[in-house]
């Protein structure tokens, strides 16, 4: 098994290499990132390529190797590519069209699994979302995120790949100091109580988000790149309040730290990443997608306590 793993040194992908890594049965793996391998990642097993897919003599190396199962995790966040539209349409849209034409010429009909994003969605109503739901981005990033399924969902027809794109929510708890990201309060929120901060969250008790651990992603990357299915899905994740994540962290780190926050909503902020409805996800549960389970198990999980 030839495994490549785009963005690994990133929050994500860093996680899934070292799992990876610790899984004797996976196979070589080779990770892609602009900066270094992270320190947790190393051994013979592990092949490094320092670059961007942005790079022709990146694409070039990459052709070397017929993969066999390839995680394409690497993107300009959404706050950079709405900023610097021709960087976001070179990374996100443009290398990912690249790679996915490169791995169907190997014709050896290589697994993708594809990092998407709620963010293909665009402006939320109250009804429940799901993989079936109309996409409507309303930012550069999701519509680049949604081209790039469509791609992969073409190829698969055509038999070159053997694609699955995971629609991801907000992953937490990110390491400090967060930033670039309108939903960096989730992380900061978890942080903050656990080690006995005060916080002001810019977000009102009530505001609701799809939570999801950095862990229970990487168990999804996995059980996507052995399952026998193909298309695009939504990752299942727990609909929580603030007020119920606050009791959440009182209750694993004492009911004293609920006292720490105070709240100061920010209707930008909240408008965008404090209404979330409903996931419809049955579909997803039913082949063995999952979320953490219950708030607290999403805080031990998201901290690693």
């Amino acid at each position: 098994m030839r495994i490549l793993v785009t963005g690994a040194a990133g929050f994500i992908g860093s996680a899934l290499l070292c799992r990876l890594l610790s899984d004797v049965g996976s196979g070589d793996v080779t990770g892609l990132d602009l900066g270094d391998a992270p320190p947790a990642a190393s051994g013979r097993r592990l092949s490094w390529i320092r670059g961007g897919l942005d790079d022709r003599a990146v694409l070039e190396q990459l052709g070397a190797t017929p993969f066999d199962l390839v995680f394409h995790l690497a993107s300009v966040p959404g706050g950079r590519a709405e900023a610097e539209p021709a960087l976001g349409r070179r990374v996100n849209l443009d290398a990912s069209l690249d790679l996915f034409q490169l791995l169907a010429q190997s014709r050896n009909r290589p697994r993708v699994v594809y990092a998407s994003s709620v963010a293909v969605y665009g402006t939320l109503s109250e009804a429940p979302v799901g993989a079936r739901t109309e996409a409507r981005p309303a930012i550069t990033y999701g519509a680049h995120k949604r081209m790039v399924e469509i791609a992969l969902a073409d190829h698969t027809r055509r038999g070159d790949l053997s694609g699955i794109a995971l629609r991801l929510p907000g992953i937490v708890a990110r390491p400090r100091p967060v930033s670039g990201f309108g939903s960096a309060f989730m992380s900061e929120l978890l942080h903050a109580l656990a080690s006995g901060e005060r916080y002001v969250c810019p977000v009102s008790p009530a505001a609701t988000a799809w939570w999801l651990s950095a862990q229970a992603v990487v168990d999804n990357l996995m059980l996507a790149g052995r399952i026998d299915c193909c298309g695009t899905l939504q990752l299942p994740a727990l609909r929580l309040s603030i007020a119920e994540v606050v009791a959440g962290l009182a209750r694993l780190y004492g009911a004293e730290r609920s006292a720490l926050v105070t709240f100061d909503p920010d209707k930008g902020i909240e408008a965008v990443f404090g209404r979330y409805p409903m996931l419809d996800v049955r579909a997803e549960l039913a082949l063995g997608f999952s979320h953490d389970g219950s708030v607290v198990e999403l805080i031990k999980n998201a901290l690693r306590t």
